[in-house]
């Protein structure tokens, strides 16, 4: 009975929050080169192809910020170090290079 029940609670986990389960990560560390697009969209980029865009939540960034990873391997619950402020991200979705 008790099998039952988490086979259940799992299945709903799924069916109601997706984005908990399936994450987009990507590896930012293979990145070449980076554009920003409005105040808090970083598109990167390996060689011409997109590797992944990533949507800051809290943050601003500009043409002359300094973007450092925490770490290469990131994920949409990750964050990155905007001008030495860390920055949590809110959405991350992979390119054409992204997998």
């Amino acid at each position: 009975m008790r099998k039952k029940r988490f086979i259940v609670l799992v299945f709903s986990l799924l069916l109601f929050a997706p984005s908990l389960a399936v994450a987009d990560c990507t590896d930012l560390g293979k990145a070449t080169n980076t554009y920003i697009e409005g105040d808090q969209t970083i598109l990167f980029y390996r060689q011409n192809a997109l590797l992944a865009k990533v949507v800051l939540e809290d943050c601003t960034v500009n043409p002359s910020s300094n973007i450092r990873l925490m770490k290469s391997y990131v994920c949409e619950d990750d964050s990155l170090f905007i001008d030495e402020q860390e920055c949590p991200i809110m959405t991350l979705t992979l390119g054409s290079t992204g997998q």
